[in-house]
């Protein structure tokens, strides 16, 4: 395996590693206040359970930016091709957008929730505006998404 595969396995790793270990942070963060909230009034588990999904998307923005890495190289459905160390190199730096932001993202993003999901325990008329709270932080994980699919579809093989 050349130097260059390496580096474009690692930035695969990197973007779905770390944006989906930042998930499964932001998704426990929601969840303790959530399960709290239902041992209270279990009639919220739908609310809970829409608000606590939230931080989970960006693990699937980098598994999608993974997947996407795979299937350049040819790792996925096709034929490897040469990776040179500058390319590689290339697939790796793009992948970090999704991977740096995605895992910082999904962990405030699960804060967020968290505060939300005690707004709608008070509230429950404000679930609209609860959505929309933590929908914010959801942005800068979609630019990230979005930077490191053009970044990717820019190198060259």
């Amino acid at each position: 395996m050349s130097l260059g595969i390496a580096l474009a396995l690692l930035g695969a790793a990197f973007a779905i590693g770390f944006a989906g270990a930042g998930s499964a942070w932001g998704i426990g963060i929601a969840g303790a206040v959530g399960a709290g909230v239902l041992s209270e009034d279990p009639n919220k588990f739908g609310q809970v359970l829409l608000l606590q999904a939230l931080p989970g998307t960006q693990g699937i923005y980098g598994l999608l930016v993974g997947f996407w890495v795979l299937m350049k190289i040819g790792f996925l459905g096709g034929t490897p091709v040469e990776v040179s160390t500058m390319q590689g190199l290339a697939v790796f730096f793009a992948s970090l957008p999704i991977g740096i932001v995605g895992f910082i993202s999904a962990i405030y993003q699960g804060k967020t929730a968290a505060g939300s999901i005690a707004l709608i325990a008070q509230r429950p008329g404000e679930t609209g505006k609860a959505i929309v709270l933590p929908a914010m932080v959801e942005t800068y994980a979609v630019l990230a998404l979005l930077a490191s699919i053009l970044l990717l579809n820019g190198i060259k093989f």
